[in-house]
């Protein structure tokens, strides 16, 4: 007997199917969330958070305390610099790896 297994990533926000869709962690007040976004639906996430993340301090994870994932490193910090980039007119391709300059601009920008 054969079998198929046939994997549907959904945006969580919209319910559209997408094979873009990566997993987001948020955590607020302790508890940790995850949540399947669309790369749209991620700038969306970004940019509704960022009065409250550009105000706030970054934590650091280690002894229990969770990093704030909205900031944090790795695929999230790109769809932040992409965000970046975008609302202060620099061009960054939608795919791939974000320039070295780029990411600097963006670091000196948000600190």
């Amino acid at each position: 007997m054969a079998q198929k297994i046939v994997t549907i990533y959904t945006d969580d926000l919209t319910g559209e199917e997408t094979t873009e869709a990566a997993t987001h962690q948020i955590v607020i007040d302790g508890v940790a969330y995850e949540i399947d976004l669309a790369p749209e639906s991620y700038d969306k996430f970004l940019e509704a958070v960022a009065p409250f993340t550009k105000a706030g301090r970054r934590v650091r994870a280690g002894r229990g305390k969770a990093a704030a994932p909205a900031r944090s490193t790795g695929s999230n910090d790109t769809a932040a610099i992409r965000a970046w980039a975008k609302e202060n007119g620099r061009h960054v391709n939608d795919r791939g790896r974000v320039p070295a300059e780029l990411r600097e601009a963006y670091e000196k920008a948000t600190k």
